[in-house]
């Protein structure tokens, strides 16, 4: 049995949020949209405070079933690095789930929390 103390890596937990976040006006990076992704905000608030994403770590897409048995893409996924060191997976919902939401940016999880909290 290793007695070895554990590493960070290896007690990281991941933090479920799946919360709305309100991207900030003016801030969307649109490189991505000449290849059919959304804008992604560089800047979002979430619970009353902003963070600015200083890099993206890996992009993801979410297939789901439609109605008419085709396979639709749903979500646009993103782990980011925040200008504070945190490491959040956030995602964009192509469809709003109700006419009229506007929450289509959430908050999925928080794997890693940065210093200055």
């Amino acid at each position: 049995m290793d007695n070895s103390p554990p590493t960070e890596s290896t007690t990281a937990a991941e933090t479920f949020v799946g919360e709305a976040v309100t991207p900030v006006a003016g801030t969307f990076d649109t490189t991505g949209t000449s290849r059919g992704e959304p804008a992604l905000p560089q800047r979002f608030l979430w619970r009353g405070r902003e963070y600015a994403v200083a890099e993206v770590l890996e992009r993801g897409k979410g297939y789901g079933p439609c109605p008419s048995g085709e396979i639709y893409l749903r979500k646009h996924r993103y782990t980011v690095r925040t200008s504070d060191g945190s490491v959040m997976r956030i995602y964009f919902e192509r469809r709003a789930k109700r006419p009229g939401d506007r929450d289509r940016w959430r908050l999925v999880s928080i794997l890693q929390t940065g210093g200055s909290r």
